[in-house]
């Protein structure tokens, strides 16, 4: 495959030709990417897929909405209808089944959006993988340092918000692979404003429901819960997974994208707490993005991996990492289902085991 001869020859022979194309396509689709990505966050920025949900609409009312001139414009919704997000008709542009999606999947327009500050940490990917960048998506999280002090509400909020609208799918995804009939009280670390507490609530009506965070994170989760009808077997436990115990009475535990914030070390104290606050039986539910460690994954490999290296505290672990150290602090019954979706969840799942005396 690396002789130009033997390229030159596939390309004009009949039964290899196709396969020539078709490897010439991905091959520019890797060095295009970048550009692919740039039309998808400009669709993202000026807000048009959500202005087509409606129906089609006439180009020049577009460029009237949106100040850009009609024929960069039309090279804007030309590159949209490339990567599968818009078709074009006589004077007017609409949505693809993917654009659609686009649109309507929660919390993926506002992730597209968010990418900017991902973009300008890449923007010199040796010095990136090097580690001599001071990478922007660290700033932009503080807690992920343990620095809980100088959050302001306005950060909490925009990430909390970032969160709940992505963890839809999360949520949609755990509850295929993990049975949460029999839990009577189930405590979320981490758990944000509590979107997958309503989630796991809207699904087992009679699961009491615990959230557990930060102090300028968790209260806004009351509305959530009030919303939702949940307020009556809700409640909310405020502090820091990294400086405090966690309260016991839950026989279950979620950490619900938590892991991959944080370094092995956090994680391994996180993962002690948890065993210590849980009943002998308690079940843990580890849901988040997993490398696909032997078999790379293009979704965790090629996009969770590089995201969480630019947070700078956490890393994209594999199902068998997460399994290691989840047998490490304790637990037994470890299994981890595969993934229905690896770009949205991955699942691990352990018991704590039951004392047994010896006679």
């Amino acid at each position: 495959m690396a002789s130009r001869k033997f390229q030159s020859w596939a390309a004009r022979f009949p039964l290899t030709r196709r396969f020539v194309r078709q490897e010439g396509d991905a091959l520019f689709d890797l060095m295009a990417g970048f550009c692919h990505s740039q039309i998808l966050m400009a669709l993202a920025e000026l807000q048009i897929p959500e202005a087509l949900l409606g129906g089609p609409v006439a180009v020049a009312d577009i460029a009237s909405q949106t100040n850009i001139p009609p024929e960069r414009l039309q090279v804007l919704l030309q590159g949209g209808a490339s990567i599968g997000v818009l078709k074009l008709r006589k004077g007017g542009v609409a949505l693809t089944r993917r654009g659609a999606a686009f649109a309507t999947v929660p919390g993926l327009s506002a992730m597209v959006r968010h990418h900017r500050a991902f973009y300008r940490d890449l923007e010199d990917p040796v010095a990136f993988f090097r580690g001599e960048t001071t990478t922007e998506l660290a700033e932009i999280w503080p807690y992920v340092f343990g620095d809980t002090s100088n959050i302001d509400s306005k950060t909490a909020s925009a990430y909390s918000d970032l969160m709940a609208q992505s963890q839809a799918l999360v949520a949609e995804d755990t509850l295929r692979m993990v049975d949460v009939s029999g839990i009577d009280t189930l405590m979320d670390v981490g758990g944000g404003t509590g979107a997958f507490l309503v989630a796991v609530g809207q699904v087992n009506p009679d699961v009491k429901l615990r959230l557990f965070d930060l102090p300028s994170v968790a209260p806004d989760a009351a509305s959530r819960f009030a919303q939702a009808g949940l307020s009556d077997r809700t409640d909310t436990h405020l502090g820091s997974f990294r400086e405090d115990t966690l309260p016991e009475g839950a026989d279950a535990i979620s950490l619900i994208r938590v892991l991959f914030d944080h370094s092995d070390d956090t994680v391994r104290a996180l993962l002690g707490k948890v065993y210590d606050a849980l009943p002998e039986g308690g079940r843990l539910i580890v849901s988040e993005p997993m490398s696909g460690g032997a078999t790379p994954n293009k979704a965790t490999d090629g996009y969770f991996a590089l995201y969480t290296m630019a947070m700078r505290t956490g890393r994209t672990r594999s199902a068998a990492e997460i399994v290691k150290l989840v047998t490490e602090a304790g637990f037994g019954q470890v299994t981890s289902p595969k993934p229905l979706r690896a770009y949205v969840t991955s699942v691990v799942m352990a018991v704590k085991p039951t004392s047994t005396l010896s006679v």
